[in-house]
């Protein structure tokens, strides 16, 4: 097997600073914001992030080597319009729309996210399963309901970072290339 050198790839628009950690073959999605002291971390596999996500300060993201006897290589595949908030931590292979991981909350390796589910601040989701569309997660307890409709997207929130990140921040280069995720 020859080795591959990771490769970040970075949509048309997409505002990623340059304090942000990103580690291994990450392809982020166009108008996805990445502020600093994000981190994603590709080591078991390629990262995959959709369109128009934001990525809070201290997130991580990471598709980890946690259990030797899995075969390696499975791609991470994060859909459009999500909320990772500050400190949250997600290792879920697949995260579909419109969902919102509060702050600290943790998603685990082996859950599934579908689309407009909310994680709320300081629950943890690490069991073997999918969870419902619009799916809310919340309390002490970590009780469950379904909502009656998706969370709205972030956009007015979106384009505000994308024209204030920069004053304040260095960016990384989005790649020429046209970068898209396929799910």
């Amino acid at each position: 097997m020859a080795f591959v050198k990771p490769s970040v790839k970075i949509g048309t628009g997409a505002v990623v600073c340059v304090e942000a950690e990103l580690r291994g073959d990450i392809t982020v999605g166009a108008r996805t914001v990445v502020h600093p002291k994000a981190r994603i971390i590709a080591e078991a596999g390629p990262i995959v992030i959709g369109e128009s996500n934001l990525i809070e300060e201290q997130v991580l993201i990471i598709n980890s080597k946690e259990d030797d006897n899995r075969e390696g290589g499975q791609t991470m595949i994060i859909g459009a319009n999500n909320v990772f908030e500050v400190g949250c931590r997600c290792e879920a292979l697949r995260v579909g729309d419109n969902n919102i991981i509060e702050a600290k909350a943790v998603v685990g390796r082996e859950t599934q996210l579908s689309n407009g589910n909310v994680v709320g601040a300081f629950c943890e989701v690490t069991g073997n399963e999918g969870l419902p569309e619009n799916t809310v997660i919340y309390g002490d307890n970590c009780s469950r309901r379904i909502q009656a409709e998706r969370p709205p997207a972030q956009t007015l929130q979106l384009d505000f970072l994308m024209k204030i990140l920069p004053n304040y921040h260095h960016l990384k280069k989005s790649t020429r290339s046209k970068v898209t995720a396929d799910k």
